[in-house]
């Protein structure tokens, strides 16, 4: 996407992102905390201190209990009542595989849902439910700080952020707010500016709340800006959240004179990040989307994944071709917002940032098939996830391994290796 992307779509181009691409595989894996592990990891450390990083951000939501294909809204727009699946072989069984109540992902206990709290007692309720399957747990982020810091004389902070997982329009707008305001305060308390950089590791669909925040640090005035956080700010009025409009109020001269984040660069690694709102790189740092991904293409196109039914919903259940929660939560789907003030606001972001609706819309940006959003660098990473288990709390369809626990080193080296390395 162009700089001043002004909040537009991604074009979901299917041509070879050429020297945007590497492809790694995740083999010969180092024990956990064993004597190589640690020296490697402190390594990294060492190459991020370097590079000017003074805060490494964890930034991620919940599998359980959010709709994370977003099958509400592709229920609510009758796509199947009205017929447009007709002739699609193995749709029907797609969709199934999709719905949260037959996709075999557990609901979070007590009937929780979005939008999720951050703090300690969600987090820690994510951490005893989920584990570490696309959830970085507090005993991770823990590992982390300890392993990067170990040769540092002045330590890199490590902050882990739950966003509310709403997963439509409205909820990661509101979070993409929420966070500018937390890395605001966080510049702020460590007195950081320019040369220094923030490193965020964002989860899933918390990529596409980084991919709005892109666009609102814009540096020049686009019109998009006003248009979009004014919504929000009717909404907080509508809805009576002071805090909210309080919060907008504050970062909106900021982001206007460029001055939010204080000269500090933000550095952004999306895992799993469903391609779907375009990114402006003129207001942020390094950019890499992270894969998990396995070609099964008989075309040569080994960018892209495979989108063919019905064979897909054979290859869906042992994850074989790598992430299809990646692949198949592209516009079109969304969970449905709660009340009809947000449904209201709802359409408003979404018209702004999304051209596509309907069944057959999300099945054409589906087959599509695209890994990879037009802008940042793109790592295709077999993270061999697929064991042949039909069970989707080992693999949650690809969908969970970039936060697993012995994949914690390689994604670091990857980082320092895209970003920090000469």
């Amino acid at each position: 996407m162009p700089v001043e992307n002004n909040f537009q779509h991604d074009e979901l181009s299917r041509k070879n992102p050429g020297e945007r691409l590497r492809v790694a595989d995740l083999v010969d894996v180092v024990p956990l905390e064993s004597p190589v592990w640690v020296e490697s990891m402190a390594k990294c450390g060492v190459s991020l201190s370097r590079a000017g990083v003074a805060s490494v951000v964890f930034f991620h939501g919940s599998i359980h209990g959010t709709d994370v294909f977003g099958m509400q809204r592709l229920d609510e727009a009758g796509g199947l009542k009205r017929g447009y699946s007709r002739g699609v072989s193995g749709v029907d069984a797609l969709l199934a595989a999709m719905r949260e109540e037959t996709n075999g992902i557990p609901l979070l206990p007590g009937g929780l849902k979005p939008p999720l709290l951050d703090d300690d007692a969600t987090k820690n309720l994510l951490d005893e439910q989920i584990g570490d399957a696309g959830n970085f747990t507090e005993t991770d982020a823990q590992l982390f700080r300890k392993a990067v810091n170990s040769n540092l004389a002045q330590p890199i902070p490590c902050v882990r952020l739950l966003w509310s997982s709403e997963h439509h329009h409205l909820g990661r707008a509101l979070a993409a707010v929420s966070l500018l305001d937390k890395l605001h305060k966080l510049c702020r308390s460590r007195d950081l500016g320019k040369g220094h950089r923030i490193l965020v590791q964002a989860h899933g669909q918390a990529g596409l709340v980084l991919a709005l925040v892109s666009n609102l640090l814009c540096p020049s005035p686009i019109t998009g800006r006003p248009r979009f956080l004014g919504i929000l700010t009717d909404y907080a009025d509508q809805t009576n959240q002071p805090e909210l409009a309080a919060t907008i109020k504050l970062i909106e001269p900021l982001l206007a004179t460029g001055i939010l984040l204080n000269g500090t660069a933000l550095d952004i690694v999306t895992y799993g990040t469903p391609v779907r709102y375009g990114w402006d790189p003129s207001g942020i740092g390094n950019l890499l989307h992270v894969v998990n991904h396995r070609s099964l293409r008989t075309d040569g196109k080994s960018w892209l994944a495979k989108m063919e039914l019905p064979q897909i919903t054979m290859e869906m259940p042992i994850a074989w071709g790598g992430d299809y929660v990646q692949e198949l939560a592209v516009a079109g789907s969304d969970a449905v917002p709660r009340t009809e003030s947000a449904r209201a606001a709802n359409k408003q972001v979404w018209e702004m940032v999304e051209p596509y609706d309907g069944f057959e819309r999300w099945l054409e940006c589906a087959r599509r098939a695209v890994r990879f959003p037009s802008e940042g660098r793109c790592l295709l990473v077999d993270y061999k996830d697929s064991t042949g288990s039909t069970n989707p709390r080992d693999h949650y369809y690809g969908h969970a391994v970039y936060t697993r626990r012995h994949a914690l080193l390689f994604n670091t080296a990857q980082i320092v290796r895209a970003f920090y390395e000469p």
